[in-house]
This record gives structure tokens, sequence and C-alpha cells, in this order.
């Protein structure tokens, strides 16, 4: 009797068939009115619900905080009042179960270590997959995973296998900002990933 032949192991990076406007993300962004940081600046836009409503009872902690079946998650103010934000996101909401949204800030001049994300690839059992949606990356950034630069570019969306090392260069005179979606994944996100493998 043959026995069924193991799927392969999904690239390590796909650029999927969306693309958001990038200046649109980039005025709300800057109509948050963050502050300056230094290094690195997380502007969480879904959170926890217990973070976002006092009201709603701590889960029990979680082993892993990027396992997206932990607890409830809810929209954050920065993006109830981030239309256009909230619409990129909601692409997502409509079709399979989002659970954290965050603005990433990397300051000029800063590394992120090279590093993996044990629970972020679509081969890991009871995994989440994240999204990533560049909003300012000028010249001088470079991301990097499995030590080759993924050209990523403004209001491209990305699955990136995050298991695998990966780090970040900004060696520009900005900051560089990513908008992450992480979600739990569907049938559907599983299909489109796919599809934009080929």
């Amino acid at each position: 009797m043959a026995h069924a032949t193991p799927k392969a192991k999904t690239k390590d990076r796909i650029k999927l068939p969306f693309t958001f406007d990038a200046d649109k993300m980039l005025a709300e962004f800057e109509a948050l009115k963050l502050k300056n940081f230094e290094y690195y600046n997380v502007i969480p836009l879904r959170a926890p619900a217990h973070t976002v409503d006092s009201s709603i009872p701590m889960p029990p902690p979680a082993a892993d905080y990027a396992d997206g079946s932990w607890c409830d998650w809810l929209d954050t103010e920065h993006l109830e009042t981030s239309l256009y934000l909230k619409s990129v996101v909601d692409t997502f909401k409509e079709n399979t179960k989002v659970t954290l949204v965050r603005l990433l800030r990397l300051a000029p001049n800063s590394v992120v270590q090279q590093h993996t994300d044990p629970t972020l690839g679509l081969e890991i059992h009871s995994s989440v997959i994240r999204l990533t949606i560049p909003i300012l990356n000028k010249k001088g950034v470079q991301f990097f995973l499995n030590d080759t630069e993924v050209p990523m570019q403004p209001g491209e969306c990305w699955y990136l296998r995050l298991t695998d090392p990966h780090r970040v260069l900004n060696n520009g005179a900005t900051e560089r900002v990513n908008l992450t979606i992480d979600m739990i994944p569907n049938d559907w996100i599983r299909s489109v990933i796919m599809e934009s493998e080929l």
C-alpha cells in the first residue's frame, strides 16, 4: 500500500494578492500623534479583550502569548479612530479570526537582532500566522529572513515564515513602521497563501 507523500514546506516568504494604500495608512499613523521613542516601539491596535475593557475578566495566563486561542480579542481605541487601518484589518476579520494587531516602529540606526518566533508558521500545529504590511519603509531598511533580504514595499502584504531566523536593519534616517496582523489560520487564508505561492 502506497503512503501519502508529506506536504512540502511552504516557502519562507510569499507576497499575497492584497495591496493597501500606504499613504492613507501613514496619515492615520501620524494622526495618532505618538510619542518619540528609543529603539523599538509597539502600538497595539487589537489586543487581549481584558486589556482593552477592564470589565472583562482576565483569563488564565497563557504559555504562549502569540497563541490566539487563549483569550478574546478587541480593537483598541487607536484602531477605532483609524478608519482606513480598521478597513485593512477588517479585510481579514471578515474571513478568519484575527488576534493581535500592532504597529511596529523601529528607530533610525537600529537593529532587531536575529531571532525566531516559534509559533508563527503554517507548519506548526496550533499556530498563529502573522501577515506584514510595511507602511514606512524607506532607504536603509532591510528585513532578512534566512539570511536573504525580503523586498517588501509599502502597502504590500506578505506572509513570512517567522519560525525561521530573521532580523531587521534600519540604517535609514527615518523610523520604520510596519502593520502586523496575527490570525488563527483557517482554510481561507491557507488557500490564499498556497495559491500565492504558485
